[in-house]
């Protein structure tokens, strides 16, 4: 499985942002793809995931109400659509997928992709 992140950009406060995951391979209706974020000198963490169907969603506390994620399995692609974004949202976006329940952590996932840089800055 082959993972691309693209979608980051510069935006302002308040202002919104959608980033896209594409993934190579005929298994990605099976998998759990999760997004993950890490901002200058700090670890990365966890921000949502979703499960194979689309009908489970999961979202760290800090982006729960104001990030939506979905995927769309004809397209092999899951979107996070980011809405009134925060300077505190900056950082590195990575998608990440596994073929194992919803989950938080790293370690749960296999696959990762490249990150792309969201900027959140007046």
């Amino acid at each position: 499985v082959q993972l691309q992140a693209s979608g980051g950009g510069s935006v302002q406060p308040g202002g919104s942002l959608r980033l896209s995951c594409a993934a190579s391979g005929r298994t990605f209706s099976s998998l759990t793809v999760g997004w993950f974020r890490q901002a200058p000198g700090k670890e990365r963490e966890f921000v949502a995931a979703i499960d194979w169907s689309g009908g489970s969603t999961y979202y760290a506390d800090s982006v729960e109400g104001r990030f939506t994620i979905s995927r769309d399995n004809a397209k092999n692609t899951v979107y996070l659509q980011m809405n009134s974004l925060k300077a505190e949202d900056t950082a590195v976006y990575y998608c990440a997928a596994d073929y194992s329940l919803l989950a938080d952590g790293l370690h749960e996932y296999d696959y990762w992709g490249q990150g792309t840089l969201v900027t959140v800055s007046s």
